[in-house]
């Protein structure tokens, strides 16, 4: 025998409909067949839950239920006079024992009662059409694409192929959602959840919508100064290295980051400076050195 709508859902019959659409959600999705595989006892607690949101989430029948002219399965009552005349009551004898010329039979007051006050059997509620399975993939995606955006065409576990609009800013564990590529079903096709995993770059790091790299210099520029080149995910760019640099100083580029999205506002790049000698030694230099009277000078905390 089916519970109480209300009693099935944990509220009051005073709930109002925003109280009870959330009551739903809560148990939808705890009991829904999707996380609880093999699990018969949450199969038919999904089922239940279903069903009487089913009654008291639609505001007609919720009516209805209220003024007692539907039962908890969602089935029209029979009105007490069809049944009191049914019985043999005061009167019953009367109506059918009168011929058409006595007023109309039985079964024509049935029929009258039944227009008045909705007493006729419902027919066996049918359950609603359910959508199709929701399906769910995992996609690896290159670092520059994931960062710019990009436009992919990709072959499922299942054999189809789908394009695949990557946006700009997407970042590693997202999942994207692709509306009506799931499984087909009676009330339309589910949906694609496919979770990304961005692969590493081997010049940036990314946190965020911030770029990190390391940027190698001579001892020249970095004693100088000077114009260096320096790669970026939209393009290489020259910025200045200022005099005395040390190594790990940082230069920031502005606007130079990831960007979410086509209108979104881009983070910042960092570059960390990283000097780097003649390979195999330079004689000239180390002579230099040697004869370099602050070569052994400490280097004071922050300088460059």
């Amino acid at each position: 025998m089916a519970r109480n709508p209300y009693a099935v859902l944990g509220l009051a019959p005073s709930a109002s409909d925003s109280e009870i659409r959330a009551a739903f959600r809560k148990f939808a999705k705890k009991y829904h067949p999707d996380r609880n595989p093999d699990d018969k006892a949450s199969e038919e607690k999904f089922k239940e839950v279903s069903a009487a949101f089913d009654i008291v989430g639609d505001s007609d029948r919720r009516k209805k239920f209220d003024r007692g002219e539907i039962d908890e399965e969602g089935r029209e009552r029979v009105s007490p006079f069809a049944q009191y005349a049914g019985r043999g009551g005061p009167g019953a004898g009367a109506a059918r024992g009168r011929g058409p010329e006595q007023g109309g039979s039985f079964e024509d007051l049935s029929d009258i009662f039944s227009d008045l006050f909705g007493a006729r059997r419902a027919a066996q509620r049918q359950p609603r059409p359910q959508r199709g399975r929701d399906m769910r993939y995992r996609l690896d995606v290159d670092f520059m694409d994931a960062a710019i955006g990009a436009k992919k065409r990709v072959t499922m576990p299942d054999g189809r192929t789908l394009d695949i609009a990557i946006p700009p800013g997407l970042e590693d564990g997202q999942t994207l959602r692709l509306k009506g590529q799931g499984e087909k079903g009676p009330a339309g096709a589910g949906d694609v959840y496919v979770e990304v995993s961005v692969k590493p770059h081997p010049t940036f790091e990314r946190k965020g919508a911030d770029i990190y790299i390391e940027a190698p210099i001579t001892l020249k520029e970095a004693v100088l100064g000077g114009k260096i080149t320096v790669p970026t995910i939209s393009g290489e760019v020259s910025v200045t290295a200022p005099k005395n640099s040390s190594s790990g100083a940082v230069l920031r580029l502005r606007g130079r980051g990831v960007a979410k999205g086509k209108k979104g506002v881009a983070g910042d790049q960092y570059v960390t400076l990283k000097i780097v000698l003649p390979e195999g030694g330079d004689k000239a230099l180390e002579e230099f050195v040697k004869q370099w009277k602050g070569a052994e000078a400490p280097v004071r905390e922050g300088a460059q």
